[in-house]
């Protein structure tokens, strides 16, 4: 009953992928294949971006990255992961370290290409994922975790139900529906484990103090709220930590606030140890704009 993955109505797409570059196909280590979106420059420099859960590569705030990497002379490339989008397997709740062999999968086929993977970028859920790779792997310096969740259990009962352990532990499963009643996806057990027993804090302090982290969150993020980002900050030693004001959980309105400081960060050749909060701009009045989430 496992849904192959999320459904994506015509209203999120960000334009037409073949509009925005060349479709590629990679495969992960489960035989699957992993289909993204090349946005070439001629650059041998290239960012990753990552999307969040129950997401896929052709939503902001994925495009709209891309396409300033691009303007800027830097190659991109933004995938789905296994079970998403346009991408085969089913689709898992919890699957961190899964999505972080994903992720793998793609920066390996880049280097077999002579490419330099400047970058990974992730959001919500995918900034979790950039996180866990550069703290297992030490071959990306730059990494940006866009409203990533520290706290992974926090939002499972706003999915599941006050009473959801005590619901998968006599079932074996929990079978999440929209507000229709509609079937959206099963969260089984062992899914519901994975994201529990992910260690978000122990990863982020091992994480290199070579790599350079930014860490980004909107002030009004319903979904996932800023404080996440402070706690990230006092584990992950080299990092610079930016609150856009105003701003939901996918930046709906604050697009050009959040490229430019993506972009900022990735043309700065360092960033302080244990760096303080800053807030941008600093002068904008916190407004409330609809998460689209």
């Amino acid at each position: 009953m496992s849904r192959a993955r999320p459904s994506h109505p015509r209203a999120e797409r960000v334009g037409d992928p073949a509009m925005h570059g060349r479709r590629i196909i990679i495969p992960n280590k489960h035989g699957e294949n992993l289909v993204g979106i090349l946005h070439e420059t001629g650059s041998k420099e290239l960012v990753i971006l990552c999307h969040g859960f129950q997401s896929w590569k052709e939503r902001i705030p994925m495009v709209t990255l891309a396409g300033a990497l691009e303007r800027e002379g830097i190659s991109a490339f933004r995938f789905d992961f296994a079970g998403n989008g346009e991408s085969e397997g089913s689709f898992q709740y919890g699957n961190y370290w899964r999505e972080v062999d994903d992720l793998r999968a793609v920066i390996e086929h880049f280097l077999g290409q002579k490419r330099f993977i400047k970058a990974i970028i992730g959001h919500s859920k995918g900034g979790n994922v950039v996180l866990l790779y550069a703290s297992k792997y030490k071959d990306v310096n730059i990494v940006v975790n866009l409203s990533g969740r520290f706290n992974l259990e926090r939002g499972i009962e706003g999915r599941l139900g006050k009473d959801f352990l005590q619901r998968i532990k006599k079932n074996g499963f929990i079978d999440v529906k929209n507000r229709r009643g509609l079937f959206e996806y099963r969260v089984t057990e062992e899914s519901l484990m994975d994201r529990l027993t992910t260690d978000t804090c122990t990863s982020s302090q091992v994480i290199s103090r070579d790599c350079r982290v930014l860490i980004v969150h909107g002030s009004l993020d319903k979904i996932v709220p800023a404080e996440d980002s402070l706690e990230f900050a006092k584990v992950i030693s080299n990092h610079k930590l930016c609150i856009i004001e105003g701003a939901d959980h996918e930046y709906t309105s604050h697009q050009d606030e959040l490229t430019s400081v993506v972009l900022d960060f990735l043309k700065t050749d360092s960033c302080p140890n244990k760096g303080t909060a800053n807030t941008f701009p600093p002068s904008r009045p916190a407004n409330s704009p609809h998460s689209r989430m």
